[in-house]
């Protein structure tokens, strides 16, 4: 989900671990144009800082003017204009797309047969599981995808829904062949010159911690369950998190003690957002 309805999610920064073979060089990020243009396609992408000022949006009119290092925007809702713009203040974009379900509204629906669509998601009209042991099938469609992310400008990609297998999909999914299929998607990344974080999976941060370059979450301080994301942040690598229900006064101090970069947010993720940097950690 692009919220929190199922489990808790996740997101963290960008020093690679020497565990990923594929890993490409990465180049610091700083003021100025994205640096992704002057470097060659696949060899270099851009890393995080541990504290980052972030936006999400992902409906409305995007406000680019927003004063942040990063914005996370929907890969296929967002122009390469507004990446563009962005680049030219030196923010970061992280684009978000489902890798773990199929959204009957996007441009490539009818590529995915019907044998891999599970069980529809709850609260989410449109969207239906996906079996990821089918690599076949899958891997050329996220392939593209993660190319349509290059072509856009794309710094990184936020791929959704990769905690299949601890919820109800419809198929016989597996620890094993949720790991797989998360690796495949970081060494893809990777490969394409683009950094990717890991989102949904808390149960498995401790084996996909060397793949991934941050770690996104969603509502941790609601679910009390802060403390599973601190390998990354311990490996120098960022977390975001934001709260829908929370007030900021109730989790913000603690976030900003434990160096996340949290956010409060509208659940439909608007322009909206109160950043807990702005308050004093306790």
């Amino acid at each position: 989900m692009r919220y929190a309805l199922v489990v808790g999610f996740v997101l963290a920064g960008m020093m690679l671990s020497s565990c990923v073979s594929e890993v490409p060089l990465v180049t610091p990020l700083s003021g100025g144009s994205s640096d992704l243009s002057s470097t060659a396609m696949g060899i270099r992408h851009r890393m995080l800082p541990l504290k980052v000022s972030w936006q999400i949006q992902y409906t409305g009119a995007i406000d680019v003017d927003e004063n942040v290092e990063m914005f996370n925007l929907d890969l296929f809702d967002t122009p390469s204009d507004i990446i563009e713009t962005l680049h030219q203040r030196g923010i970061f974009v992280m684009c978000y797309f489902s890798a773990g379900s199929y959204e009957d509204w996007r441009p490539d629906a009818s590529q995915f047969p019907s044998e891999i669509l599970g069980k529809e998601m709850v609260g989410w009209p449109g969207e239906r599981w996906l079996d990821i042991r089918r690599l076949d099938v899958l891997a050329p469609i996220m392939e593209a995808r993660l190319e349509l992310a290059v072509q856009k400008g794309c710094d990184g990609v936020d791929p959704d829904n990769v905690n299949g297998y601890v919820n109800d999909t419809g198929f016989p999914l597996t620890y094993d062949d949720q790991l797989a299929y998360n690796i495949f998607l970081a060494q893809a990344a990777h490969a394409s010159g683009l950094a990717i974080g890991l989102k949904n999976d808390l149960a498995q941060i401790p084996d996909l911690l060397p793949y991934f370059d941050w770690l996104f979450n969603e509502e941790c301080f609601t679910f009390q369950e802060c403390d599973k994301l601190l390998p990354f942040v311990q490996s120098g690598k960022p977390v975001f998190v934001i709260e829908y229900q929370l007030p900021p006064q109730a989790f913000c101090s603690q976030a900003n003690q434990m160096s996340l970069n949290a956010l409060h947010k509208h659940l439909e993720l608007d322009a909206y957002r109160t950043d807990c940097q702005q308050f004093p950690a306790q």
